[in-house]
């Protein structure tokens, strides 16, 4: 599962680009009770969701033109200029950068099937994951999830298992690390079921009760796009909408896939 040893290729920071801030900073206090710090006046309104004092997320303006509100999950790089150029070389696209952010550099890319991601080489991450109201899973939704998943396969050295589902593809997503033997799966692709849906990556933050998460979604403007299901071995699940659009899920995983 997501640690915060945060190897090279491993989901590092994740930040939500929204038309309204302010909503945004309203929206999220109510359904995880985070608070927000900004980054300071140079920062050009971004700041830090944290939850008990320790980051859990970033937030900003949208910057880019024809951006969506949307979730970046941003993976970690130790040679930002090489991964840029396999970006390339592998078929996706760079959108942004790399260009210097606080003590390291990102850059925005694309990958060739449409979904949009962010690298990062920094020495500073999440400061909370795999706990509640903080990232524990990450999913890629698109037309073709086996290509999908060999394109992030040559960038990042990521291990990939398909579940034998008659029902569906679905590809269980681990990174890299020293230590094989640690369980390092953190997220998983599958196909889009919506031929007219986007292509993107949809971040999952645990919470300790699911029915309450989306309750507090509907009444601070969010939608429901998935009600809340129990997944068999997974846990239980729903997936919302927060006022400006950004997609994202909630989960109260399984205590024995924990």
């Amino acid at each position: 599962m997501l640690g915060t040893d945060f190897p090279t290729g491993s989901p590092f920071w994740i930040d939500l680009g929204s038309p309204d801030t302010g909503a945004a900073v309203s929206f999220y206090s109510a359904v995880f009770g985070w608070e927000f710090e900004s980054a300071g006046p140079e920062a050009g309104g971004y700041g830090f969701f944290r939850k008990d004092g320790a980051t859990v997320a970033g937030l900003g303006p949208l910057t880019e033109a024809g951006a969506r509100p949307a979730w970046i999950t941003y993976f970690r790089t130790a040679d930002i200029e090489a991964t840029v150029r396999e970006v390339g070389a592998a078929g996706g696209r760079v959108r942004c950068g790399p260009q210097p952010v606080g003590e390291g550099r990102m850059a925005q890319c694309t990958d060739p099937q449409g979904a949009h991601f962010a690298v990062l080489e920094s020495a500073a991450g999440l400061e909370r994951v795999s706990d509640n109201d903080a990232l524990v899973w990450d999913e890629l939704y698109v037309a073709d999830p086996h290509a999908a998943v060999r394109f992030y396969e040559a960038l990042f050295g990521w291990r990939s298992e398909e579940m034998k589902d008659p029902d569906m593809s679905y590809e269980v997503l681990s990174y890299r690390s020293e230590d094989d033997r640690q369980d390092t799966s953190f997220g998983g692709a599958t196909a889009l079921q919506d031929p007219r849906q986007a292509a993107c990556w949809v971040p999952y933050f645990a919470v300790m009760d699911v029915n309450a998460a989306v309750a507090a979604a509907r009444s601070t403007g969010g939608r429901v796009l998935l009600p809340a299901t129990d997944v068999p071995d997974g846990g239980r699940v729903a997936w919302l909408a927060d006022p400006a659009g950004a997609v994202f899920a909630v989960l109260k995983p399984n205590p024995h896939q924990a």
